[in-house]
């Protein structure tokens, strides 16, 4: 297996609109250098938080060139290449290879539910065609379909650039029989914030964030509180900021955390359809928590 040992806080950054619907990049590179400075492991550039599905091709090359040369080196940059065709997954693969990036999240192939049949075929298929380090990304909420255990510890022994998955089940039963079973050097990533600390106490390798956005420093301080075992101040620092998680999934996921970003003056509060603005009563308990933490 290859050698690849990010650990830690590993934020998915958002993509900041302008109102007119453009990329806002200035928006953008501001964004990467607050997260580099408040400690971040790693940016996931063009995932889920990020708004992938309302980016062409184009902008998402764009995002990871601009993502790799802005970094330069500093942190990891991860980029979310998935997509339910493995043909076009394989493209996209090559492409954030050509560009320079440190590993790839591929999600589970959506909407058309492969079997583990054609889960293998699919993950292998684009192990592959790259030599990058892929980190599979299990996402049943989203996908419509899991990527079982069994497969994805088939994928690991089988392709040395197969280095690691984001768990993102929400299921620590899954998570602990993962992390019971996983082959020596393969990173366990939570891709849920609420259990991220529990995953790490369990032996996992930290998180890919959704809250990390807005709090950058303290949740860096979470992971390496529960990283290094230290159970008092993860509690302290894990109720602290609890709320604060579950609201930024009080609505589908990136529209409160953008919203927040917007009130603490970061990005402006624009969208791409079919996301759009927060429910008022949403977002006035996400801007509720901000104040009660003194955020904004």
């Amino acid at each position: 297996m290859i050698d690849f040992n990010l650990r830690g806080s590993i934020v998915a950054i958002v993509t900041p609109f302008k109102a007119n619907g453009d990329i806002d990049f200035e928006a953008y590179d501001r964004l990467v250098e607050w997260h580099i400075t408040n400690g971040a492991d790693g940016i996931v550039v063009i995932g889920t938080t990020g708004e992938t599905p309302a980016l062409n091709v184009d902008e998402d090359a764009l995002m990871i060139e601009r993502t790799v040369r802005r970094v330069d080196g500093r942190v990891s940059v991860i980029a979310g290449t998935g997509s339910n065709s493995t043909q076009e997954c394989v493209e996209y693969s090559k492409k954030a290879e050509s560009l320079g990036v440190d590993a790839i999240l591929v999600v589970g192939p959506y909407y058309n539910k492969p079997t583990n049949k054609g889960m293998y075929l699919h993950f292998s298929t684009v192990a592959k065609a790259v030599d990058v380090p892929i980190i599979l990304y299990n996402v049943p909420s989203r996908t419509g379909s899991k990527i079982a255990i069994d497969v994805v510890i088939q994928l690991a022994n089988d392709f040395e650039n197969i280095v690691g998955i984001k768990d993102a089940t929400g299921d620590l039963t899954v998570a602990a029989e993962l992390l019971a079973r996983r082959p020596k050097g393969f990173k366990v990533y939570s891709g849920d914030d609420f259990l991220s600390a529990s995953m790490n106490l369990l032996g996992a390798d930290g998180c890919i964030s959704v809250v990390a956005n807005v709090i950058p420093a303290q949740f860096k301080a979470l992971m390496e509180a529960s990283l290094n075992g230290d159970v008092k101040s993860t509690n302290e620092l894990f109720y602290k900021y609890l709320n604060l998680m579950h609201v930024m999934f009080v609505e589908s996921n990136p529209m409160p955390v953008k919203t927040a970003l917007a009130q603490m003056g970061l990005i402006e509060e624009s969208f791409r359809s079919p996301m759009c603005t927060m429910e008022d009563v949403n977002k006035a308990k996400v801007m509720s928590e901000l104040k009660r933490l003194e955020i904004i």
